[in-house]
């Protein structure tokens, strides 16, 4: 991380931002200068709910969180997980009504952005609306890759490739060591993540431990062996777009 950018609050932002295209200095202080509002709160803490009028974009500084989904018979399904330096609730800058509830999965740091002086922001400044758009785009394609994980893959599949997933994610934003990470979930979340019972997810982490694909160390995953756990999961991590050549303003 620059030294320019150390202790100020929405450094996670600008610094993910720029991995997904070209800022120049100018664009990154225009970032950073943004009105926003920091709360800290606990985990399993609302930040969005379904059906409230956006007022605000929400971006996660520090912890996780879920956007997620209720049936009418009142099943829950998790359509994503978010990690510091992403909003998660962007579509709340130009729609006005929410249509899903984010929830955070543990304690977490959050800045509350005015939907008009990100819309502001946009408008006056293209390479600050070209990474947004980038940004959209990734995340529109990790919600493909979802619906395929949920709708096609087998129970051990979708448990593996979520897992390979976060790993990946998580490296990119510099919070993970090696394959090493954090993953503040209950079996019923990553149950309710991939479309199965936590009885199943259970047995799925054990035979995936057993096997010697990965560790767990009570919250923290381990993957022991990257090439068996990425086939299991049929995890191919091109949907994650993390070339930043292949993301480079022309």
């Amino acid at each position: 991380m620059s030294l320019k950018l150390i202790g100020r609050p929405l450094a996670p932002l600008v610094e993910r931002l720029a991995r997904l295209s070209s800022l120049d200095d100018a664009d990154r202080e225009k970032l950073m200068a943004l009105p926003h509002t920091l709360r800290t709160v606990g985990p399993s803490t609302h930040l969005v709910r379904d059906g409230d009028r956006a007022e605000a974009c929400w971006l996660l500084l520090s912890g996780f969180a879920y956007r997620y989904k209720i049936t009418g018979e009142g099943a829950r399904q998790i359509v994503s997980i978010h990690i510091p330096g992403e909003f998660v609730d962007l579509q709340n800058s130009l729609l006005t009504v929410a249509d899903h509830s984010v929830q955070t999965l543990s304690e977490a740091e959050v800045a509350v952005v005015p939907r008009q002086a990100l819309r502001d922001l946009v408008l006056a400044n293209p390479a600050i609306a070209r990474a947004l758009w980038v940004d959209t785009l990734i995340d529109a394609s990790i919600f493909r890759e979802w619906v395929v994980n949920v709708g096609r893959r087998h129970s051990r599949a979708r448990v593996a490739h979520l897992l390979c997933e976060l790993c990946l994610r998580l490296e990119a934003a510099g919070l993970s060591r090696g394959r090493r990470y954090e993953l503040p979930m209950t079996q019923e979340q990553l149950a309710d993540a991939v479309g199965l019972t936590s009885v199943h997810v259970n047995r799925v982490l054990k035979q995936l431990a057993e096997e010697g694909l990965i560790r767990r160390d009570r919250r923290s995953i381990i993957i022991e062996d990257w090439n068996r756990m990425r086939d299991t999961g049929d995890f191919n991590e091109r949907y994650l777009h993390h070339d930043p050549q292949r993301l480079a303003a022309p």
